[in-house]
């Protein structure tokens, strides 16, 4: 494991892509989003909080993510960037939606809670592109909490 400390701009527009519809989205919030979580799962919740600390550092401290040289490790960051732009999309089709609960946490080409399994499968790629294993343990953590978080959501509106 050979691991490098600087700024990284690849992760830099990761979190970009991940922060940008946030922000929108917390003034377009679906309808009835604050009795679900009311009832979040507190172990989840601190997974969470602590996989989202985690990520957002390791993603910008290590310049093991920058684009060095084309290889066959470069098609796993394509990968990565490509569900990124997945998340993007399912970002704008809910902002075009009425803005429900079901449409919060829709699928996406048969990708359950997609707002939520998206970007952790893309930093978790991300992890794996860079050989970083600071940035793949942080990411299962943040996706046992975040998605375990929607996929609770999810089963309450079913």
């Amino acid at each position: 494991m050979n691991i490098h400390f600087g700024f990284s701009y690849i992760g830099l527009i990761f979190l970009l892509m991940l922060m940008l519809p946030n922000i929108i989205w917390s003034k377009n919030k679906p309808k009835g989003y604050d009795k679900y979580v009311k009832n979040e799962n507190k172990v989840l919740l601190l997974l969470e909080w602590l996989g989202e600390m985690l990520v957002t550092c390791l993603s910008l401290i290590f310049s093991d993510f920058n684009i060095n040289k084309i290889s066959n490790w470069s098609s796993i960051l394509l990968i990565a960037f490509i569900i990124m732009i997945l998340y993007e999309i399912y970002w704008i089709r809910y902002f075009k939606s009425n803005k429900t609960m079901k449409d919060m946490y829709s699928s996406l080409l048969g990708i359950p809670v997609a707002g939520a399994t998206l970007p952790v499968v893309a930093f978790l790629l991300l992890g794996i592109y860079g050989r970083n294993i600071f940035l793949i343990i942080s990411t299962i953590v943040l996706g046992i909490g975040h998605i375990g978080i929607h996929l609770n959501h999810k089963k309450e509106l079913e």
